[in-house]
């Protein structure tokens, strides 16, 4: 399988981790938020996100903690990008 993901490093901006993806194709992209979610949910860290097409944007950070970015958001980084590397 070729790595066609397209994505910058994460960028701490607005007190959020942001990254944005950018797949083949819609399915693909699907198929990446569909692992995201098992993962977010397992971590009890869930994502605000969007997905247009093929892209999906994220943007992290921790409610409890005042809405900033903590060490939780950063491991659910690191875990998306690591599903990330699959597509």
């Amino acid at each position: 399988m070729v790595n066609q993901n397209l994505h910058l490093m994460w960028q701490e901006k607005d007190n959020t981790l942001q990254a944005e993806f950018t797949f083949t194709n819609f399915t693909q992209a699907f198929a990446f938020m569909t692992e995201v979610a098992f993962v977010a949910e397992a971590q009890g860290h869930h994502p605000d996100w969007t997905n247009v097409y093929n892209r999906v944007s994220f943007r992290l950070n921790t409610h409890d903690a005042g809405g900033t970015v903590t060490d939780q958001d950063r491991n659910l980084a690191q875990a998306i990008d690591e599903i990330a590397k699959r597509y």
